[in-house]
């Protein structure tokens, strides 16, 4: 197989764990004889430092000509200080999603055994929850209609039946791949909008007679995946509310830096771990890798490749069993890793094991 990827390392720690998931992804080719080919392209803060533009229109034609993409991460302090600021780096990542048609986000929620105890959550809670979160990207508040002045603000929060119906069918073919369970989270006893979503499911459900469909309040769904993570299989909601309960959910396995992402639809994919772009941690060599790497065993799999995928899964639970980890996972008194050593570690143990 011969892979063109995009590679857009952003801002903060984002160039950091870019070289670990490259790294990581050129071994795995070498090992099973893929060719890829690497084309760099700005994003972010970076791109609005160097061309005035966070997702400038020579990054979007190498993405859209790639096979995938390869992100990592955007935003900088300084535009989130000032809240007058017109271009924000944030934009170039919503200008990516809309211009590559990029609808459905898949958030995995897993948790490791050996981390159990790095749960903000009792562990015999935790143990064993193993879920999907799939988050509507294009519509919603997020790309409404908006309006600003110094006494009134709004954002329209509109949905159309065909945008809920291609992410609802995302849902249920996943459900089907897995446990045949599906919530569908709204906010129907107040919101128009939710309404929709519900009636459009509700007519969908019938030709999935194997999904076991259930329908949760967004309030009642956040505090479910505190109280009893382990009740989802699939979750499937709308931009806003997935994206808040997309980073409740990172939560539960003790650390951001553990959970990949994919977001898919008319184009390019794209594969990135779900953190930020961390500033503060720029340069430190301190930032988790194992996010954008798990990012790559997706991608690896999205293109049928279940064995490369697994490999990557493979590795980076030996690096977590062998204490092979970042500062913020690390167990106390153990060994000192970085970005860079983590992720030398798992391209060691990819190129040593089949």
């Amino acid at each position: 197989m011969k892979l063109n990827i995009a590679v857009l390392p952003g801002d903060g720690i984002g160039p950091e764990i870019s070289a670990q998931g490259v790294d990581v992804m050129s071994a795995v080719c070498k090992k099973f004889g893929h060719e890829v080919c690497y084309e760099y392209a700005l994003c972010g803060a970076d791109a609005i430092d160097k061309v005035g533009d966070p997702f400038p229109e020579e990054t979007y034609e190498i993405c859209k000509k790639a096979d995938a993409v390869l992100f990592s991460a955007v935003g900088d302090p300084k535009f989130d200080n000032d809240p007058t600021a017109k271009v924000r780096p944030e934009q170039g990542l919503l200008a990516m999603r809309k211009k590559l048609g990029l609808f459905a986000n898949i958030r995995p929620v897993q948790t490791f055994k050996c981390l159990l105890h790095k749960s903000p959550l009792r562990a015999d809670l935790v143990e064993g929850a193993d879920f999907l979160c799939i988050r509507e990207l294009t519509g919603g508040m997020y790309f409404g209609e908006k309006y600003q002045d110094n006494d009134m603000a709004y954002d329209t929060n509109m949905y159309t039946r065909p945008e809920i119906e291609r992410i609802l069918k995302v849902g249920f073919e996943y459900a089907m791949k897995r446990r045949k369970h599906l919530t569908v989270v709204d906010k129907a006893n107040v919101l128009a909008s939710s309404r929709l979503w519900r009636q459009i499911a509700q007519e969908m459900a019938p030709a999935y007679p194997e999904v076991r469909t259930d329908y949760m309040y967004v309030d009642n769904a956040a505090m479910r995946m505190i109280q009893e993570p382990g009740f989802f299989d699939v979750m499937v909601t709308e931009n806003t509310f997935g994206d808040i309960l997309t980073d409740e959910g990172s939560c539960i396995s003790g650390s951001m830096g553990l959970l990949p992402s994919a977001s898919t639809g008319e184009s390019t994919p794209v594969f990135e771990p779900i953190h930020g772009s961390w500033p503060q941690a720029k340069g430190l060599n301190i930032a988790n890798p194992l996010a954008q790497i798990l990012s790559v065993a997706m991608l690896f799999e999205y293109f049928g490749c279940k064995v490369e995928g697994a490999l990557i899964r493979e590795a980076v639970d030996a690096s977590l069993d062998a204490h092979v980890r970042t500062p913020e996972i690390q167990m106390e008194g153990g060994a000192k890793y970085g970005t860079k050593e983590v992720g030398a570690w798992i391209v060691d143990y990819i190129e040593r094991h089949s």
